[in-house]
């Protein structure tokens, strides 16, 4: 009997400790101060802004915000949804970075989605980068696997998971994962 209660014991703590991390993730306060930085592997541009504050979503923040997570291919800049912000400020949160994200790829427009499709069949037709809903990161301090645990921790849109290329894909669409 000790062996199979030590047994318990053990895997209580393990699973314990694979949750800690999802339990130590405070939820998001209306009054609260919420900031990102983000450097963008393509366009050498980076920023850290204040983006909400107060109950508000800052506009000039939010406008920054889209540029430099605008198609850099193309340059067409479109609306970032505020909930993907909220949901990288808590990934940011979950795994304790001080890091800016890395992005490889915010905003793309149909034509460079389509244009990607054409070259990869993992470039999903309806993809949730097209409306401003998804993103493609790294965090220098932080593993790429561990970096994916957080997100699907945070159950709040789909995550998946591209370690040959160096990125994390996380968006506000159903909760799923690949």
């Amino acid at each position: 009997m000790g062996t199979v209660s030590s047994m318990t014991r053990r895997r209580f703590v393990g699973v314990l400790a694979m949750a800690l991390p999802g339990l130590a993730i405070r939820p998001l306060e209306a009054s609260a101060v919420r900031v990102l930085a983000f450097d963008h592997l393509h366009t050498a541009e980076r920023l850290t802004v204040e983006y909400y504050r107060g109950g508000t979503y800052l506009p000039d923040a939010l406008d920054a915000i889209n540029h430099v997570l605008r198609d850099f291919r193309t340059g067409d800049v479109h609306p970032i949804d505020p909930g993907l912000l909220d949901l990288l400020h808590l990934l940011r949160e979950a795994t304790g970075s001080r890091r800016p994200f890395e992005v490889i790829s915010g905003y793309r427009s149909p034509a460079t989605n389509h244009m990607l499709r054409q070259r990869s069949s993992g470039v999903a037709a309806g993809s949730l980068h097209m409306v401003g809903q998804a993103i493609d990161i790294r965090l220098a301090d932080v593993p790429l696997a561990r970096l994916r645990e957080a997100a699907l921790g945070l159950r709040l849109g789909g995550v998946g998971y591209y370690p040959a290329s160096n990125f994390v894909h996380v968006d506000t669409g159903r909760v799923r994962s690949w």
